[in-house]
C-alpha cells in the first residue's frame, strides 16, 4: 500500500491578542496540518509556527515538497520507525517532524483500533487538570480575561515591571490556583525577589524564570527558590533533560519543540528516572495537536492544554473541557474528527 501525504496551512484567530514577555504579541496562530493516508486510514498531525524559533509554515511546506516522493515511498509499519526516518530526513525541522509523527501515531491507532494512551498501556486515571492561560496585558484587561473564564487553575504570563501588581490584582478576584510563566523574562536577583512575594500570593510554581542558557543562574535559583521551578525554553530536546537535572524541579515538554510524541515518551521516562516532575505544555495548538497532548495525561503531574480554549475557531472536534478536566471523545488514534 502506497503512503500519501497531504497538508494545508491554517491561521486561527485568538479570542484575545496573546502576549508574552519580550513584547511578543499575536492575534492569530498559523499552523501546519498534515494528513498521511494508507489505504482507507488517515492520520492527522499539527505543528504551530512560532516566530522566535524561526520556523514558518511556508518552510515546513517547502521541506515536505522537497522530499515528498521519498516520504511517500516509506513502508509505514509502526510509529517509532516512522519517527526515526523523519528525524534523519528533516534534522533541522523538528516542528515538521512533530506534525508528521503525530499523524503517524494517529494512523497507527486507527489501524489497531486503539486510542494512543491505550497503545502506551496507560490507564485513564489520576489525570491532572489543565490550566487556562492569561497573556500579558494591562492589569484591568488581565482581570477581565480571567473573570470571563472561571477556571480552577490559571497560568499567568509575566516578565514585566508590574509582575507583582498583576498577581495581586488577579488574586483579589479568584481563589484558584495560580502558576507563573516568566518566559525567560527575569534575572537571578529579580527572580528571587519576585518568587518570595509570589509565594505569599499563593502561586503554585514558576515556569522558566531565567534565560534558557543561564545555567549558573538556575543553579543558584534551584537552591534558593521557595517555589518549584519548571524548565520550558531550557528543555527542548531529549538531551536537555539531563541538563535540567538539579537546575529545575521539573520539565515542561512541548511536542512541537522536541519533535513529536515519540521522543516525548522517552523524555518522560528519563525525567522519572531522575525523580523530576513532568508537565506538558501547549503552543496554542488547535484540537488536532491538543489531542496529542491529552493522551499523555495519565503520565503527567501538570498540564497546559488550553489551545482550543484560547482560539476563536477550530478545525476538529474530539476534546471536551469541563472545569479543567479534559475528556477524549473518540475511540481510536487521536480520538478526533476533522470538521
Amino acid at each position: 500500500m502506497a503512503l500519501k501525504i497531504h497538508y494545508k496551512k491554517i491561521n486561527l484567530p485568538f479570542q484575545f491578542p496573546f502576549s508574552i514577555s519580550g513584547g511578543r504579541t499575536k492575534t492569530h496562530q498559523p499552523s501546519l496540518i498534515v494528513a498521511i493516508q494508507l489505504s482507507n486510514w488517515v492520520g492527522y498531525g499539527e505543528a504551530p509556527a512560532i516566530v522566535y524559533y524561526n520556523i514558518t509554515v511556508e518552510q515546513m511546506i517547502a521541506d515536505i515538497e522537497k522530499h515528498k516522493q521519498v516520504i511517500e515511498k516509506f513502508a509505514f509499519t509502526e510509529p517509532e520507525r516512522w519517527w526515526h526516518f523523519l528525524h534523519h530526513l528533516f534534522p533541522d525541522n523538528p516542528f515538521l517532524v512533530c506534525a508528521l509523527d503525530i499523524a503517524g501515531w494517529d494512523l497507527a491507532g486507527k489501524m489497531e483500533k486503539k486510542l494512543l494512551y491505550e497503545m502506551w498501556q496507560t490507564k485513564w486515571n489520576n489525570l491532572p487538570l489543565t490550566d487556562y492561560t492569561i497573556g500579558i496585558d494591562t492589569i484591568d484587561k488581565m482581570v477581565e480575561k480571567m473573570n470571563a473564564k472561571p477556571w480552577p487553575i490559571y497560568k499567568i504570563k509575566l516578565g514585566t515591571a508590574e509582575d507583582i501588581e498583576i498577581v495581586k490584582a488577579l488574586r483579589k478576584h479568584t481563589n484558584a490556583k495560580l502558576r507563573i510563566d516568566a518566559n525567560a523574562g527575569w534575572n537571578v536577583d529579580e527572580a528571587l525577589e519576585k518568587i518570595i512575594q509570589l509565594k505569599t500570593l499563593g502561586v503554585e510554581f514558576i515556569e522558566q524564570p531565567l534565560p534558557k542558557n543561564d545555567w549558573d543562574g538556575m543553579k543558584i535559583l534551584f537552591k534558593k527558590s521557595p517555589l518549584p521551578l519548571y524548565a520550558d525554553e531550557s528543555c527542548v530536546t531529549e538531551a536537555d533533560v539531563d541538563k535540567c537535572f538539579q537546575h529545575f524541579h521539573g520539565i515542561n515538554i512541548k511536542l512541537t519543540k522536541c519533535s513529536g510524541i515519540t521522543p516525548a515518551l522517552r523524555m518522560i521516562k528519563h525525567a522519572r528516572e531522575l525523580n523530576m516532575k513532568v508537565m506538558m505544555g501547549s503552543m496554542n495548538e488547535c484540537t488536532v495537536g491538543s489531542a496529542a497532548i491529552a493522551h499523555f495525561l495519565p503520565q503527567l503531574d501538570e498540564v497546559d492544554i488550553d489551545g482550543p480554549l484560547l482560539l476563536n475557531e477550530d478545525i476538529a472536534t474530539g476534546l471536551s473541557y469541563n472545569n479543567g478536566a479534559v475528556t477524549i471523545k473518540g475511540n481510536e488514534g487521536l480520538g478526533i474528527t476533522m470538521i
